[in-house]
């Protein structure tokens, strides 16, 4: 069909080929709830993965028979998708998965990516916003011993804890835990003496 935008990714495979190994990386993202695989896999599985997701917050015998046909391991994963991830995700409207782009690790450079399920023990956003919340109260504890005035969070970083702690169940505990983790072990504290502010 020419002028008109694919529908999904073909990734170079015949469609038996492709679903097989779409099926296999959303077992394997529901197994381990984080995944790292070439971006446009990642962002094809995030699809199946979503869908997946929805079936389990419906809770019916028709979505479980889904599930099944989806999984290579039903056995194993349709009581964690249809019990913790339920629950997990139940006030959530949607966004169950995050693609978070990283530096190819292959010789080949194929752009690559981390699929992952957000608010779980893997959540690489929530963990980035608790060190940078760590990395900005050392600074600001540093200025305010060196008597200047300590800039306080930024409007990204507030955005970020936003937006990890909105559907997660205690998550301001938990943030608040996971940055003082951060701080005993010295985020921050390697950069050296904080910038002094400009005359």
């Amino acid at each position: 069909m020419a002028g008109s935008a694919p529908k999904y990714r073909h990734l170079s495979r015949k469609s038996s080929h492709r679903q097989a190994l779409l099926r296999n990386l959303v077992t394997s993202l529901i197994e381990h709830e984080s995944i790292t695989t070439t971006w446009p896999k990642a962002k094809e599985t995030q699809r199946m993965a979503e869908k997946l997701i929805t079936l389990g917050k419906r809770n019916t015998n028709a979505a479980r028979t889904r599930a099944q046909q989806i999984f290579f391991t039903p056995h194993k994963l349709i009581p964690k998708l249809f019990g913790p991830l339920r629950e997990r995700y139940q006030d959530r409207p949607g966004g169950y998965t995050r693609v978070l782009r990283i530096e190819p690790p292959k010789p080949d450079q194929a752009p690559s990516a981390i699929l992952e399920l957000v608010d779980g023990p893997k959540d690489m956003r929530f963990a980035m916003t608790a060190r940078a919340v760590a990395r900005q109260r050392t600074l600001d504890d540093k200025r305010d011993e060196a008597g200047e005035m300590p800039q306080g969070i930024n409007e990204i970083t507030l955005k970020n804890v936003k937006k990890v702690t909105k559907y997660r169940e205690g998550g301001q505990r938990a943030l608040e835990s996971l940055v003082k983790r951060f701080e005993s072990m010295g985020v921050g504290k390697e950069e050296g003496p904080a910038p002094s502010a400009a005359r």
